[in-house]
């Protein structure tokens, strides 16, 4: 008999509870598997809402419920994001919610960094020849000059007579 009475009254308990609701009999979703990889391996990579690890590599996440990035990072390349989707499709009665990423596997091909940048040594500038040597080169009075040379004198006129 007192086993009835427990009963009824932890049923008369949660029946009284306002925030009852199915909800409660749900159990968290499973944590992800997120597998990392880049090219070169090696790279150090992070998640934008935290695991991280060194490629090839797997981490696992809570269920995420928006879009993620995942960084790579490498000596001498040039870092790397790339976005994943988050696609979910709920579940109901007869089926578990389910979770998938894109893409899957999360790669990153790795561009080489360029070349250091160098101290600039000034360069001697380049002197260019001055116009009156170009001229004293020419020589004088030749008939492809654009100008007569200044010592030739003008032919005389001829004075008229009276």
């Amino acid at each position: 008999m007192r086993r009835i009475i427990v009963f009824a009254a932890a049923g008369l308990s949660l029946a009284g509870c306002s925030s009852f609701s199915l909800d409660s009999f749900k159990s968290a979703p499973p944590p992800m598997q997120v597998q990392l990889d880049s090219n070169p391996q090696g790279a150090d990579a992070v998640t934008s809402i935290g695991p991280g690890c060194k490629t090839p590599c797997s981490v696992s996440i809570p269920a995420p419920e928006s879009n993620f990035t995942v960084t790579f990072n490498m000596p001498k390349f040039q870092p790397a994001t790339v976005p994943v989707t988050v696609t979910r499709t709920p579940g109901d009665f007869t089926s578990p919610a389910t979770t998938t990423l894109d893409p899957s596997p999360v790669f990153a091909e790795l561009q080489p960094a360029g070349p250091p940048p160098r101290a600039h040594k000034p360069r001697p500038k380049r002197k260019k020849p001055k116009p009156a040597a170009a001229a004293a080169a020419a020589p004088a009075g030749a008939p492809d000059a654009a100008f007569p040379a200044p010592a030739a004198a003008p032919p005389a006129a001829a004075a008229p007579t009276r």
